[in-house]
């Protein structure tokens, strides 16, 4: 099969005998193997629909060539644009997932050992895991006893002369409130970077959750509402000057506008806030973004059906006072329900959240809380933290984690699964009130 002449990293200009820019064609044989994994099965009506898709395959595979691109090319900026059409932004980025965006957020706030940045006390490790690999310090904002999301008055104590950012997460697709976030912000000169790993879609006062701070990053992980085969992620910014850097943060920092003698291009520094930084590789594949492509085209009736599945559960719950059920927003909050929210009354329930637990895993309910105190693990004492004195210093956190909150699942259940759920944890609590 004829190689199209290559791209711009390895031709100059027409040429006879071209340097392709992928090294190894995939064929008819690998596709069939990414459809099998892509739609898996068994039994005869399932062999036989597949032999008549690899007749069609190896057909086609005498008639077609194969892309001149894998990554970083024309899907990739569909993907770009779709998401900047769709989050109201301009010159987001495709990365690799979205810890490379916060990666990126932080070199830009000039981010080095020694400096302070403040996380929630709940969220997944990724949120800490730069700065922290980097040498800063972290500090634990307590949460909000019903949201679990970073409690602003808590973020205000915790302000010093080495705070240099603030990294609100939006738990469960639901918004932090973000206006006193933004105030402590301009009043202390620090760079806001939204996790917004579960906020796709999300508002906040008329604004995507994202698109509010100084950066926002967004995960398509597999578990995510919309994925891009299984990782991917997008990092925004609302620095007009820094959204051309972004893209040359995602590689390496190479400037085809510069050149070295005798050289395509040049590597220059990427400009933060205050100096310049070395970028490193975040490129995404074509297939990537393609795939988003396809989930982002129907990305609003995804939203929809995670809605209609946490209204139908808050409807049922709200038969019980033992439970605070998740709430469903309104004209200002809209939560993406990457995750149902449900926070105990140990007092009503006659029991905490553990006892809760294991009655719902006999009841074979799936349900976890997604994430625990960062500064219970293991890592966090390695380096010198003292988990008990950081504990005192977030007592809502201690009190929600141990006795009070868990997450559901909910997108891909059937009526009948959800009808199940609701009455497992209804008659969960009547079992702990009952003392049975």
């Amino acid at each position: 099969m004829k190689k199209k002449a290559s791209d711009f990293r390895y031709n100059t200009g027409e040429t006879k005998v071209p340097w392709a820019a992928v090294g190894e064609n995939y064929n008819a044989e690998d596709l069939m193997a990414i459809v099998k994994f892509m739609m898996k099965g068994s039994g005869k009506d399932y062999e036989d629909a597949l032999k008549a898709v690899e007749k069609e395959i190896f057909a086609l595979d005498k008639v077609s060539t194969p892309p001149a691109k894998l990554s970083l090319d024309v899907e990739v900026q569909k993907a770009e644009e779709m998401c900047d059409e769709f989050l109201n932004t301009e010159g987001c980025v495709f990365l690799t997932n979205c810890t490379a965006g916060f990666e990126i957020a932080c070199k830009y706030a000039g981010l080095k050992p020694g400096d302070e940045v403040i996380v929630p006390a709940i969220t997944f490790a990724a949120t800490m895991a730069y700065p922290l690999s980097i040498g800063c310090k972290i500090v634990f904002a307590d949460v909000d006893p019903v949201t679990i999301n970073m409690d602003p008055r808590d973020v205000e104590k915790k302000i010093t002369d080495k705070t240099k950012m603030i990294v609100p997460v939006h738990i469960g697709g639901y918004p932090v409130d973000m206006d006193p976030i933004m105030e402590l912000a301009k009043k202390h000169n620090l760079i806001v970077l939204e996790d917004a790993a579960h906020g796709f879609g999300g508002e906040y006062k008329g604004k995507k959750l994202g698109t509010i701070g100084h950066f926002g990053s967004y995960s398509f992980h597999e578990v995510k509402n919309m994925t891009s085969f299984g990782e991917g992620g997008i990092l925004t910014t609302t620095i007009e000057d820094f959204r051309s850097e972004m893209k040359r943060a995602r590689f390496l920092g190479t400037d085809f506008s510069k050149k070295i003698k005798n050289w395509l291009y040049d590597v220059t520094p990427i400009q933060g806030k205050d100096a310049g930084f070395v970028a490193t590789n975040f490129s995404t594949t074509e297939i990537q973004g393609l795939g988003l492509q396809l989930q982002l085209s129907r990305y609003n009736d995804i939203l929809k059906a995670r809605r209609d599945a946490a209204a139908y559960l808050t409807s049922r719950l709200s038969v019980c006072d033992a439970i605070k059920a998740q709430d469903l927003g309104n004209d200002d909050i809209k939560p993406t329900f990457h995750l149902y929210s449900v926070v105990l009354d140990p007092e009503k329930a006659g029991g905490d959240v553990q006892t809760f637990k294991k009655k719902l895993a006999a009841k074979g309910v799936t349900e976890i809380a997604h994430f625990g105190p960062l500064y219970r693990f293991e890592v966090l004492k390695y380096l010198g933290y003292n988990e008990e004195e950081i504990a005192a210093t977030c007592p809502v956190t201690e009190e929600v984690f141990d006795r009070r909150f868990t997450h559901f699942p909910i997108y891909g259940l059937t009526q009948e699964q959800l009808d199940y759920m609701a009455d497992a944890i209804l008659e969960s609590i009547d079992e702990m009130q009952k003392g049975i």
